[in-house]
């Protein structure tokens, strides 16, 4: 059986949602397991979802409302022992100061561009180990 990761996506908009799941497909590269998606639209989800544990990595939507992706990433990150890496869509490349001090692991912008979305989410994985040998 082939391990799998776990990634959960957080965005109130579905077709965001979608976006990275067609983006990512059934694995972002060759070399990390197939990944399932957790969808999450509320802040509320997430933080219930990253409680529970089992969350390899995640993708907050920088533009979601009532709360953006940037803000709920600062917030994991300093209240989710072990917060899995987080990998933030933003709106805008000049956003970039804000992924980092939202502490961010990675960032990319909106709409999400297939090829670059997928590089970022398995390195975040592979920096969890999730790499095949």
């Amino acid at each position: 059986m082939q391990p799998t990761a776990t990634v959960l996506v957080y965005s109130d908009d579905s077709n965001t949602r979608e976006q990275v799941r067609l983006a990512c497909g059934r694995r972002p590269a060759p070399d990390v397991p197939t990944v399932e998606f957790v969808e999450c639209a509320t802040p509320e989800a997430v933080v219930r979802e990253l409680d529970r544990g089992g969350i390899d990595a995640c993708v907050l939507d920088g533009e979601a409302v009532p709360m953006g992706g940037m803000g709920l990433c600062r917030q994991v990150k300093d209240e989710v022992f072990r917060c899995p890496p987080v990998l933030l869509l933003m709106g805008r490349p000049q956003d970039a100061w804000l992924a980092t001090w939202s502490r961010a692991d990675a960032a990319v912008t909106l709409p999400v561009e297939p090829v670059e979305f997928a590089a970022a989410l398995a390195s975040l994985l592979r920096q969890k180990n999730l790499a095949s040998a």
